[in-house]
């Protein structure tokens, strides 16, 4: 395939709708983000905004760092957007795959003018084949 015949991915209707009450900035990266992007993705259920009750739901079963209450995510301001990359029809948190879809992210921040924070870049001992990888690989957020 060359450059002319390049794929252009979009957002599936209930990744749209995961993303209601985001902010306005963060969907406007999203959607740029999606068609400049070489792997297709989408948004999770809870990858947009999170009520606090839904928060400290996701802390008790260890799904966050964030409590929602005394450690607010950014997720409950809408701030936040969590993401898959969509890879064979299927959806994929391989670090390799989500590592091209937030570089899609941080590229379209960066056209847009704003800046967005990529959990793969937070501090964590995780490493894969000797690769330092962030704690929320998944996460993208305004900066």
């Amino acid at each position: 395939m060359n450059e002319s015949q390049a794929v252009m991915f979009k957002f599936s209707s209930i990744s749209r709708l995961r993303m209601s009450g985001v902010n306005p900035e963060m969907i406007e990266i999203a959607n740029l983000a999606i068609k400049i992007s070489v792997v297709d993705f989408g948004i999770p259920a809870d990858g947009g905004v999170r009520t606090a009750e839904r928060q400290k739901e996701l802390f008790d079963t260890h799904k966050s760092k964030a409590d929602g209450v005394t450690n607010l995510s950014r997720h409950q301001s809408g701030d936040a957007l969590d993401f898959y990359a969509y890879i064979n029809g299927r959806a994929s948190w391989e670090h390799d795959h989500l590592a091209i879809v937030a570089c899609a992210f941080l590229q379209a921040a960066s056209i847009l003018g704003y800046k967005a924070n990529w959990g793969g870049l937070w501090s964590s001992n995780t490493t894969v084949n000797g690769i330092p990888y962030g704690w929320d690989m998944a996460h993208i957020e305004l900066g």
